[in-house]
């Protein structure tokens, strides 16, 4: 059977009134992440104003968070954010160092994170037609060493297929609890979806929340994914009065139970690395 086209589903996204947030387990001590697409800072009333997504990434509260088109890609690549007011302000701060005074990421992709000890930091490109990348970061937070990997898939879908399969591959070694965040562009959830190849290593798939467009959001292209994905506790769509006029994306957000990480370490160590 074919997956649903693009009007259809939105009209049973529109029909059923898409959820907001997702709880996957019961609290256990947790942490918050995030991933937003930042547009450029330009907003949906058509307004550059990096302050202004700035604001929107405090309003997350998060302690690590993955953020797309943070630069200016065309031209003179620089980066967009104050991220030293923003450090000021959130104690965040990028966990790769800038080798460029004028760009902040890698092919628009950082990740910002406090409270945390870097242990590596890998930049990789990603097959297809558009030029694509992904950050590979690994990290110790609160105690407990984590694998993050943002990255920002293509408008093609032959293209996204190619690039989730390169990120399976790129950490199919590593034991390391993972999680993956950022644009995945994609809105299929059934036979169709490029995010098919990310199975059965990352999840949950199904853990659908629409957060593009901001003023009116009916297709999840924004996810975060885990593996193994009972790490995850729950995922929101985070949005604030001011996120629905800062980008064209809402952020969305996770908590990780690091109660059930430190329980895989005990059960592997002393190869969990």
């Amino acid at each position: 059977m074919r997956s649903p086209t693009l009007p259809r589903s939105l009209i049973q996204a529109v029909r059923k009134g898409a959820p907001k947030h997702l709880r996957l387990s019961d609290d256990q001590p947790c942490t918050t992440i995030a991933s937003y697409n930042v547009h450029k800072c330009v907003g949906t009333d058509g307004r550059f104003d990096p302050a202004r997504v700035a604001a929107v990434v405090q309003e997350l509260d998060a302690d690590v968070i993955a953020l797309q088109e943070a630069d200016i890609r065309v031209g003179s690549t620089r980066g967009l954010i104050d991220l030293a007011a923003l450090e000021r302000a959130t104690d965040l701060s990028p966990v790769h160092t800038l080798e460029l005074s004028q760009t902040h990421g890698w092919r628009g992709n950082i990740i910002l994170a406090r409270n945390r000890v870097v242990e590596s930091v890998k930049r990789i490109k990603l097959p297809g037609l558009e030029p694509r990348g992904a950050l590979i970061v690994d990290l110790e937070l609160k105690g407990v060493p984590l694998r993050f990997i943002a990255a920002h898939l293509g408008l093609l879908r032959r293209s996204r297929s190619q690039q989730a399969v390169a990120l399976v591959e790129a950490t199919h070694s590593v034991i390391r609890p993972t999680i993956l965040l950022g644009d995945l562009n994609e809105w299929r959830v059934k036979t169709r979806s490029s995010l098919l190849e990310l199975l059965p290593h990352f999840g949950p798939i199904n853990a659908v929340l629409p957060s593009f467009p901001s003023r009116f959001p009916l297709l999840a292209l924004d996810r975060i994914l885990a593996r193994p994905p009972e790490l995850i506790s729950s995922i929101e769509v985070h949005q604030s009065r001011l996120a629905r006029v800062a980008s064209d994306h809402l952020p969305i957000k996770a908590r990780l139970n690091l109660d059930k990480i430190r329980q895989l370490q005990r059960q592997v160590q002393p190869d969990f690395a």
